[in-house]
C-alpha cells in the first residue's frame, strides 16, 4: 500500500530563507542588469541593422541586408577598419611588452614595492578621462610639451606636426597614450610572476642557465597563461577605443584617426542613421569573435600548461 506524501502547506518564511531563492535575489540585480542593458539591447540593435531605422521616424522600413551592403561600398567605413586594426595591431604588443617588463622590475623586493605598483596603475584608472585625453592633445600640440622638448634637443626645425598635414603622424599620439595605460595588465602580470616557483629558477641557475635563458625558458611559459588572458582582454578593449580619437582628433585629419567605434557613433548620432550603425556594430562584433577564436586556436602551440608538463 503506498503511502500518500502530505503535502505541507506553504510558509512564506521557508520560501524566503529557501537557499536557491536566496541565491536568486542575489542574483536579481545582475539578471535584470543583463536583461535591460545588454541582450535586450542586443537584440533590438541586429533588428534594427536590417532596416533604416532613424531617430524620430514613425516608419521603420525592412531592407533586409542593404545596410550590410552598403558598408563594404563606404570608403570612410573600410578606412577605419585599417585604422583600428593598425591601432590593434602596434598598441597592444607594445603595451604588453612594456607591463611585463615594468612587472618584471616590480616583484623585486623592495620596501616600496607597493607604492611603485600603485602609482604604475594609476594611469590605466584615469588614462580613458575626457580630461586626461585634453591634456594629451596639448601634450602634441604644434607647441605643446614634446615639441618644446623635442626642438629643445635637435634644434627649432624638429617640431613635429602631428595632428597636421596629411595626418599621417596623428595615430601615434593615440597609441603612445593606450601604451601608457598598462597599469591593469601590469598588475595581472605581477601577479603571474609571483606565482613561478623560486625552485625553477634556483634549479636553472645550478645547471648554468643566465638571466636570459631564465626569462625566456622559464617565466614566459609559465606566464602565458596570463599572457594569452591580457592578450585577449586588451586586443577587445583596443578595437573599442573611442575617447581617444573622439576627444583628441574627431578622428582627422583626413580620417587617418577614425576609429570604428568613433566612426559607429557619429553614423548613429551625428548622421542619423542608426540602421547603419547597427549593422556597422555588428559587423565589427563578428571581426572580434573570428580574432578571439583565432587567438585562442593557435595558443595551443605557445602556451604553457601543467598537464603539458
Amino acid at each position: 500500500m503506498t503511502e500518500n506524501k502530505i503535502k505541507k502547506p506553504f510558509s512564506f518564511k521557508r520560501f524566503i530563507y529557501n537557499d536557491n531563492t536566496v541565491g536568486y535575489i542575489f542574483a536579481l540585480p545582475f539578471i535584470l542588469g543583463f536583461l535591460g542593458f545588454s541582450l535586450v539591447p542586443m537584440i533590438t540593435s541586429l533588428v534594427y541593422s536590417f532596416t533604416d531605422m532613424t531617430f524620430g521616424d514613425d516608419e521603420i522600413q525592412f531592407i533586409g541586408f542593404g545596410n550590410f551592403i552598403k558598408l563594404f561600398q563606404d570608403e570612410v567605413f573600410l578606412k577605419s577598419v585599417r585604422v583600428t586594426f593598425k591601432y590593434v595591431i602596434i598598441s597592444v604588443p607594445m603595451k604588453l611588452t612594456f607591463a611585463l617588463l615594468v612587472a618584471f622590475l616590480l616583484t623585486r623586493k623592495s620596501r616600496l614595492v607597493t607604492l611603485y605598483r600603485s602609482l604604475y596603475y594609476v594611469p590605466s584608472l584615469v588614462g580613458g578621462s575626457v580630461a586626461v585625453a585634453l591634456v594629451w592633445r596639448q601634450i602634441f600640440a604644434r607647441r605643446g610639451l614634446f615639441n618644446v622638448v623635442w626642438t629643445d634637443l635637435f634644434g627649432a626645425d624638429a617640431k613635429v606636426n602631428w595632428f597636421g598635414g596629411n595626418g599621417k603622424l596623428a595615430i601615434y599620439p593615440l597609441i603612445l597614450m593606450s601604451v601608457w595605460q598598462f597599469g591593469s595588465s601590469m598588475i595581472i602580470f605581477a601577479a603571474g610572476l609571483k606565482e613561478i616557483p623560486e625552485s625553477y629558477y634556483e634549479a636553472a641557475m645550478i645547471d648554468g642557465a643566465n638571466g636570459f635563458h631564465r626569462f625566456f625558458k622559464i617565466t614566459l611559459p609559465c606566464l602565458s597563461p596570463i599572457i594569452l588572458y591580457n592578450l585577449i582582454m586588451q586586443t577587445i578593449s583596443a578595437f573599442m577605443v573611442f575617447t581617444q580619437a573622439k576627444i583628441i582628433t574627431e578622428g582627422g585629419p583626413n580620417n587617418e584617426t577614425m576609429m570604428y567605434a568613433l566612426y559607429v557613433y557619429n553614423t548613429a548620432i551625428s548622421y542619423d542613421r542608426m540602421g547603419y550603425a547597427c549593422a556597422m556594430s555588428w559587423v565589427m562584433l563578428v571581426i572580434m569573435v573570428i580574432i578571439t577564436l583565432i587567438i585562442f586556436k593557435t595558443s595551443k602551440k605557445w602556451v604553457f600548461s601543467e598537464a603539458d608538463s
